[in-house]
């Protein structure tokens, strides 16, 4: 626009200078087309400054409320050897959307206290306002009607920690927005929603639909001080036994596993907690290496144990935490290693551009590894790169507990609520739907890292460890000391 405004600037100044050098009779025919090109001349500057102000004024906007700049190109991952089929629902941004959230957390009474970031005090609500878009297809609105009855008369199961239950919790009270009666949709046992409860079952009794959670961090086995053990041990897992409670978990219809937040040294070797294979306590046996030989073990009970003419098995990969991590001395703060580490928990207002290596992890490799050798087909939910980015939607301050900051949970509504959306979007199966998201089993070849480059994101996002074996010593982490690895 401002290159023909020069041009016919430039034109004009020429035949000016014509108009001196000769006089024209206001009736000539030259005359009147120099008047109509000084009229559009005229046209061309009204509306060349109109859009000059414009896009002045959208510049200046976007300087000003850079969330919205950022809005309009998104946070997004591109890996395009992760690919499945035509879409790739992994593979995309998260993009505004005002009409989020999908529900109200304070209204879903199956919402934890600690969860509820408005109800105990958060103030903005930007991190409410993002949706999931994958990059190579569209999902479509939201259709709870049509999920309900196609979940209805099955049995939907929850295995994991508590990454695990925030999602069982969102998937539920999405659920709700479609039932009338919300007095028809109640825990089984009466319980209210809290960590301690190792079982938790909601019924949609309407539809005949139940919801469970089994509290099970580590999907194996914990087992107390074998006889002959170093008194540092004071309690076990045994990698080469599934989980006791592991009977439960069968003749369900769509079963959804994790495991992953509890698999670092602070609540393990710090606990005393250490691994056990057989009679055989492995005390020098580093977290990836025990990590692999439980979700083999966890894999040979699927294979063993699951009718998968019936049940449809899904494991959802890990989720990055956003935890900083400085070091304090003696004399004052700094950014060294000493004997003492602190974690900073600081919730940021908008996602994340840069993810600093966080959508990669060893333990994510791991189970698409793993998964893509298995002999029945497992759906893997790898959700680690587009989580990666979210830092501004943990829990941080506003949980039921403030004085203990929480970089790892999410709030709801929020991030957990992307995974179960678009169950409409293929016309395939619903079982292949579960989370909201395209099922296949991903080979793991080009995800694989090597050990001595990983990066032990559970434990220390921003750390690169060299040395697993002394990974013990070098990330201490000082939490609750439970009777049993990973319990409270």
């Amino acid at each position: 626009m401002i290159t023909v405004m020069k041009t016919y600037k430039n034109i004009s100044i020429k035949r000016s200078v014509s108009f001196n050098r000769r006089t024209l009779s206001t009736g000539s025919p030259r005359f009147s087309r120099l008047s109509w090109v000084s009229r559009w001349f005229q046209v061309l500057v009204v509306i060349g400054s109109l859009i000059s102000f414009i896009v002045a004024f959208c510049c200046g906007y976007f300087y000003v409320l850079p969330s919205l700049s950022q809005a309009f190109h998104g946070y997004s991952i591109s890996k395009s050897d992760d690919s499945v089929g035509s879409c790739n629902v992994f593979d995309g941004t998260w993009v505004a959307d005002i009409g989020y959230p999908l529900y109200n957390a304070t209204e879903c009474p199956f919402v934890e206290r600690g969860f509820d970031c408005l109800g105990n005090g958060r103030r903005d609500k930007d991190y409410l306002k993002w949706r999931w878009k994958p990059k190579n297809c569209n999902i479509p609105e939201f259709d709870v009607h049509s999920i309900l009855e196609k979940l209805r008369g099955k049995r939907v199961v929850f295995v994991g920690d508590s990454m695990s239950r925030t999602q069982w919790e969102s998937l539920i009270c999405l659920l709700m927005t479609g039932v009338e009666d919300k007095k028809s949709v109640y825990e089984v046992n009466g319980n209210k929603i809290t960590k301690q409860i190792r079982f938790l079952g909601v019924r949609f009794s309407t539809f005949n639909l139940t919801i469970e959670f089994f509290r099970s961090v580590f999907l194996v086995q914990q087992g107390s001080v074998p006889r002959h053990a170093p008194k540092r041990v004071k309690s076990t897992l045994k990698l080469d036994k599934l989980d006791d409670i592991s009977k439960q978990w069968v003749n369900s219809d769509v079963l959804i596993f994790n495991t992953g937040q509890w698999w670092v040294p602070g609540k393990l070797f710090s606990l005393g907690c250490y691994f056990q294979v057989g009679n055989i306590v492995k005390l020098g046996m580093p977290i990836p290496t025990a990590f692999r030989i439980a979700i083999g073990t966890w894999a040979s009970w699927v294979e063993e144990n699951i009718d998968a003419g019936r049940t449809h098995v899904f494991f959802r990969t890990f989720e990055p935490s956003h935890w900083r991590r400085f070091y304090v001395t003696d004399d004052t703060a700094c950014f060294c290693i000493s004997n003492l580490t602190r974690r900073i928990c600081k919730v940021t207002q908008n996602p994340v551009v840069e993810t600093k290596g966080r959508e990669q992890s060893i333990l994510t490799d791991t189970v698409l590894e793993v998964v893509s050798n298995m002999t029945i087909p497992v759906n893997t939910l790898h959700i680690t790169s587009m989580t990666a980015f979210r830092s501004d939607a943990h829990v941080g301050n506003w949980s039921d507990n403030p004085s203990v900051p929480d970089c790892s949970h999410w709030c709801l509504p929020g991030v957990p609520d992307a995974f179960f959306l678009g169950f409409s979007q293929f016309k395939i199966d619903y079982y292949s739907l579960v989370n909201g998201f395209v099922a296949h089993s991903i080979p793991s070849d080009s995800h694989l890292v090597q050990v001595n480059k990983m990066h032990f994101h559970a434990a220390v996002p921003e750390l690169k460890i060299s040395n697993l074996d002394r990974i013990n010593v070098e990330l201490p982490l000082v939490l609750l000391k439970p009777k049993f690895c990973g319990k409270y």
